[in-house]
């Protein structure tokens, strides 16, 4: 009991959220790249006829997406980062998802309508952006595998707990403990009658 009581819980490998955010980091820098061989770096955050997989970007939004998906993939590097990286995700597409609404006038008011529309949104980005908000919140809080470790220590003693108790059931003969003149192998001796000739 005392041994469970003082057992600890760590994260066993690999988890779930880092192996969701490593591809989410390596789409996200791919589409980016796409779109940049399709738009180029002139007029870097205006309008652009230019899509990717029917989305329209231009340069700004391109930039968006490589700097998001090289900060995911240096958070992969452990569970607690990849869910930090998850948060990052669905604050990032959750902000897009409602300005693109904003713009798409689905919500009456747009408070930064002077700012335009730099990232050069329109309907089909806001469903994407709903979806990597989305998908964000899952790889937040994906549930982690765990693995139960016992102290070293505990470990090495019932080792040795298990080797005494085997000693005290059998004692293995000891070499050295025998008296001097019974130092060779142990032999079975025959016994003669006295007066015979060997």
């Amino acid at each position: 009991m005392a041994r469970a009581q003082r057992a600890r819980i760590r994260t066993a490998g690999l988890q779930p959220a880092q192996v969701l955010a490593g591809l989410s980091s390596l789409a996200f820098l791919v589409f980016g790249i796409v779109g940049f061989t399709r738009t180029g770096l002139a007029d870097f955050a205006g309008r652009s006829d230019a899509t990717v997989l029917g989305f329209s970007v231009n340069p700004l939004y391109n930039l968006g997406f490589v700097v998001l998906g090289a900060i995911g993939l240096l958070l992969t590097f452990g569970s607690g980062r990849s869910r930090v990286f998850g948060f990052l995700t669905f604050v990032a597409f959750g902000a897009l998802f409602v300005w693109g609404l904003m713009i798409a006038g689905t919500v009456s008011t747009n408070p930064v309508s002077q700012a335009g529309n730099p990232f050069n949104l329109n309907g089909p980005d806001n469903w994407l952006h709903l979806g990597l908000a989305a998908l964000g919140l899952v790889i937040a809080f994906l549930p982690a595998r765990h693995k139960v470790l016992l102290p070293e220590d505990e470990e090495e003693t019932v080792v040795a707990d298990r080797a005494d108790s085997a000693t005290a059931v059998a004692p293995l003969p000891d070499a050295s403990r025998r008296p001097k003149h019974e130092k060779g192998p142990t032999v079975a001796r025959e016994e003669r009658p006295p007066g015979l000739a060997h």
